[in-house]
């Protein structure tokens, strides 16, 4: 395959070949006999970029389930609307956010009068909780015996689920979905790779993921972060990501299992990858770091809440971060209202890290957060709320540095991945050069994607393949 008239990221102008999953030759290329000819016209040819932290299991199921929650849905009637499905089976739901019932968790009786006649399961937008009827607490207490996590008030059940997945999946019998779909709406964005951050990951799990890929139903590359089961007979088809550690700040670990969990990674040569949303949750992990050691590769997730102090021991240790820059254009507004005012500047930085030395890259956190990555590169140079306001314009990043996010390889963020000869052939092509890109970055602009050397993505309305004439391909 040749790629011809191309504005290659890094380099100029000019001609990239393929042969088989590597970029063969870059320059002046003059095509084959019968070679596949893709004409650039111009356009900017990027690395396949790359989701540094998302939760595919989680986002391909979400596809199949209501969304509750804000901006679709935003009050008490348009939330018994959107759970209106006709059926008899499990509805599942997601997205739901207590604004939209005034600041209330629903209950299992609440959720009766909206689903008398179904079982429901709604997932919290942050993903820790989930919210049953009455129909859905018999259904799964005739299964299992209730977990530890599933509230009880006044010698009765409510329907709230926390911190329960692992017991909610063993009970409904569930397996992995199918990724087909979700993989194919990545590939539209671009994406050539993924990190795949669920705690619970493990040997079944990545086994799973190795299936999917080899049945060419997952197209990116993917890189399994997880639990320390997870090393476990770890298959081909698949790259062993960092120990995760999910921390919550109202159930922090003991502090010395959470260094023998960390030392038992270290063991098995992985680095750790640390949930941090809060700043209790920032503390407690570099207070771990620091009285046991950081090591190549470990990194923060999210890094929410970060004062100038906590910046500058995260440098000390040399720690990665991936970052979300679309939480601010997706929930800024609601930040400005529920977070103190005095720690308004130190959301979700930016600039401050990558002053500090600190390597960074992007992850979505979809289904949590938006899996277009154009939207989060735009949020990282605008910091705009979906108000208006701007949180930390000081924090804002340049385009380029935004996209560099995406680029960032997802075993070394100090490293961006090229487009260079013996590379592995994953690619994005845009319909326009980067003088254009830079300012809008937009989805749509995505023509055509390569990942191994294989299209995985080709823009219908303007088909770049070229079919050469018998006479121009014997020349």
């Amino acid at each position: 395959m040749l790629i011809r008239k191309a504005e290659i990221w890094g380099l100029s102008h000019g001609d990239v070949r393929i042969e088989g999953q590597r970029i063969a030759s870059i320059g002046n290329l003059s095509p084959r006999p019968r070679e596949q000819v893709i004409d650039a016209r111009g356009g900017l040819l990027l690395p396949g970029l790359h989701d540094h932290h998302i939760h595919l299991a989680a986002l391909a199921a979400q596809q199949a389930s209501v969304s509750c929650g804000p901006p679709s849905v935003l009050s008490p009637a348009q939330l018994a609307q959107a759970l209106e499905i006709p059926g008899t089976g499990w509805l599942r739901a997601v997205d739901f956010h207590e604004s939209v019932l005034g600041g209330t968790l629903p209950d299992a009786r609440m959720l009766d009068r909206m689903v008398p006649d179904r079982p429901v399961r709604m997932q919290h937008r942050t993903g820790r909780m989930w919210l049953l009827n009455s129909r859905a607490l018999e259904a799964l207490l005739a299964l299992a015996d209730p977990p530890p996590g599933l509230e009880r008030e006044a010698g009765r059940f409510t329907g709230r689920l926390f911190d329960e997945d692992a017991w909610l999946s063993r009970t409904l019998g569930g397996t992995l979905p199918d990724f087909a779909e979700t993989s194919s709406q990545l590939a539209r964005f671009g994406i050539t790779g993924v990190t795949d951050m669920s705690p619970r990951n493990d040997a079944v799990v990545a086994q799973n993921f190795a299936q999917q890929r080899a049945e060419a139903r997952l197209l990116q590359a993917p890189t399994l972060a997880g639990s320390l089961a997870l090393s476990e007979k770890f298959p081909p088809h698949c790259t062993l990501g960092p120990l995760k550690l999910h921390l919550h700040e109202n159930a922090l670990p003991d502090f010395d299992a959470a260094l023998s969990l960390i030392r038992a990674g270290r063991a098995q040569g992985r680095a750790l990858a640390v949930h941090c949303v809060t700043e209790v949750e920032l503390v407690f992990t570099l207070a771990l770091l620091e009285a046991d050691g950081s090591a190549p590769g470990d990194r923060i997730e999210h890094v929410s809440v970060a004062s100038p102090d906590l910046v500058a021991r995260m440098h000390g240790l040399r720690l990665s971060a991936c970052v979300q820059p679309h939480f601010i254009a997706e929930r800024g507004d609601r930040y400005l209202a529920d977070v103190d005012p005095r720690h308004h500047v130190d959301l979700y930085r930016l600039r401050s890290l990558k002053a500090a030395g600190m390597p960074l890259a992007g992850g979505s956190d979809a289904p949590y957060g938006s899996a277009d990555p154009w939207k989060s590169i735009a949020a990282a140079i605008s910091r705009r709320t979906p108000g208006g306001a701007v949180i930390g314009p000081n924090e804002a990043l340049t385009p380029e540095d935004a996209l560099a996010l995406y680029l960032a390889d997802p075993a070394d963020f100090s490293r961006q991945r090229r487009i260079a000869i013996g590379a592995t052939a994953d690619l994005c092509l845009l319909d326009r050069p980067w003088a254009e890109v830079r300012a809008r970055f937009d989805k749509n602009d995505v023509r055509l994607v390569i990942a191994g050397g294989k299209l995985i993505h080709q823009r219908i309305d303007k088909p770049p393949f070229e079919r050469l004439l018998r006479a121009e391909a014997s020349a």
